[in-house]
């Protein structure tokens, strides 16, 4: 029988994370999830995954403590060994993040540096922290968002780390490539979760309003980026290196 590959995921405990999760698990690929401080959603999370065949695991990780990640990595490592019989991970999904609204000329340092932290500097150490970990041949997933394409006011700060993700997956990709290790960005538009407090899902003017930019007309689901993130951990992806895909269903076209 053949081991099953294994995917990483940050903040797997809900929302897109979960989902994403539960699409690989359906590919027949293996899960470890963290979580910051929803432990109990996350251990539902596991226990969905393995009803669907799959192993998987859950380890606590606070994006913003890079200090921490070398203790964290040591974790991942006997995790790996004790649930999953191996030493290596195929895929990295940089996902966990937050969602903080406040317009360019009220934006705090402390705002800043708090996204900061947890999407570019959290993403960019864990994954270096990762890299001895990831099977060559494998593949890294950052996710990033459709607001590098389009603005709208309230979210510079949060844009901008994105737009610094989508960067370094180019940079990534050029300086993995010996290892055949693939790097692509993937943009979800707005969706309906509780990101940013639940505002696309919970603010009915907000929801009718992106519902009529985009061109499909409804706002985004939790399960229209899932099958993307497993599609790109495919062999059918294969060939896909350095992309930005966007899953948007065409918003501000």
């Amino acid at each position: 029988m053949n081991q099953s590959k294994i995917a990483f995921i940050t903040g797997g405990s809900r929302g897109l994370g979960k989902n994403m999760a539960l699409s690989l698990a359906k590919k027949g690929i293996d899960v470890i999830l963290t979580y910051n401080t929803k432990k109990e959603e996350a251990e539902k999370v596991v226990n969905e995954i393995k009803l669907l065949g799959q192993k998987a695991s859950i380890l606590q990780l606070d994006m913003s403590k890079s200090g921490e990640f070398t203790t964290f990595v040591k974790a991942v490592r006997r995790e790996l060994s004790i649930v999953f019989k191996s030493d290596k991970v195929n895929f990295l999904i940089n996902n966990a993040g937050i969602g903080i609204y406040n317009y360019f000329p009220e934006t705090t340092e402390e705002q800043f540096d708090e996204l900061m932290n947890i999407h570019f500097k959290g993403s960019f150490f864990l994954t270096q922290k990762l890299l001895p970990l990831l099977e060559n041949g494998g593949g890294i997933i950052n996710v990033s968002t459709g607001l590098t394409r389009f603005s709208f006011p309230g979210y510079a700060a949060y844009a901008a780390m994105k737009g610094a993700i989508e960067v370094l997956t180019r940079y990534q990709a050029k300086e993995l490539a010996q290892r055949k290790i693939r790097v692509n960005t993937v943009a979800p538009g707005a969706i309906e979760t509780d990101f940013g407090d639940g505002t696309v899902r919970d603010n009915k003017e907000i929801n009718e309003f992106i519902s009529s930019v985009t061109t499909l007309g409804r706002v985004g689901m939790p399960n229209d980026i899932g099958g993307v993130i497993a599609f790109l951990c495919s062999d059918d992806a294969y060939w896909i290196n350095a992309q930005r895909i966007e899953v948007s269903g065409g918003m501000m076209l």
